[in-house]
């Protein structure tokens, strides 16, 4: 998502989102990261992943719920149908927009795991007492801890707060926990990848929570699920 150029290679201006939702995001965690972040170091991420992991199964109830015709996935009306119930006010172009980032297989439908996603979305896009409440009728306040943590852990790794994470930044996070070990230069471009979707060498909150869904497991489950509706 973005220019073409690096970090490393020019001012944070040159660096320009692609889409309206993109600008959204860099700007809500730019906010959040002048806020500062509890995490030390990579290896207090890593140790949160159990935690995180059981939050964001505890997901699954408010998927099922909206996934109305029980297909596996949300459409784009029981999308709209779920903002409405839980009253959260977004225009029709942002729940477009939304859907159209989250859908990443493009098949007009959303999965388990980029539900979750959207839901982190909305979670760091909507900082208004309308949306708080949403929140809080979800049943789940363990689930705003979750998205809470995924955000700290992203504002970690953003060394320079401009809204997206660089190669040079994990591997500078990597190297804080593992100074020393000739292992660490490639763990981190390792991790790097797996977070760097569009391979342009910057990652944006979005692409940093699907690896994250999939470095705790979530995507298994849906595998064992879509095994368990073939036997």
């Amino acid at each position: 998502m973005g220019g073409v150029m690096t970090k490393g290679e020019s001012p944070r201006k040159a660096w320009m989102p692609e889409t309206k939702l993109e600008a959204k995001m860099v700007e809500a965690m730019q906010r959040r990261a002048s806020e500062g972040t509890a995490m030390k170091s990579f290896n207090s991420i890593i140790l949160k992943f159990p935690k995180i992991d059981e939050g964001l199964r505890n997901c699954k109830a408010i998927f099922q719920q909206f996934d109305e015709d029980s297909n596996g996935a949300i459409d784009h009306g029981e999308l709209r149908r779920c903002f409405h119930k839980l009253e959260i006010s977004f225009s029709e172009e942002e729940v477009n927009d939304l859907f159209e980032a989250c859908d990443i297989n493009e098949d007009m439908g959303m999965k388990f795991n980029e539900f979750i996603v959207l839901l982190c979305l909305v979670y760091l896009l909507k900082e208004d007492p309308s949306a708080l409440h949403a929140k809080l009728r979800m049943g789940m306040p363990t689930l705003e801890a979750t998205f809470e943590t995924l955000v700290d852990a992203f504002v970690f790794l953003d060394k320079n707060k401009d809204g997206y994470v660089s190669k040079s930044e994990m591997v500078h996070a990597i190297n804080e926990t593992t100074a020393g070990e000739r292992s660490s230069g490639r763990i981190a471009m390792k991790r790097f990848e797996e977070m760097d979707w569009d391979k342009n060498g910057m990652v944006n909150f979005k692409e940093f929570l699907f690896a994250f869904t999939r470095w705790v497991g979530i995507d298994d489950i849906e595998d064992e699920e879509e095994g368990e509706e073939k036997v």
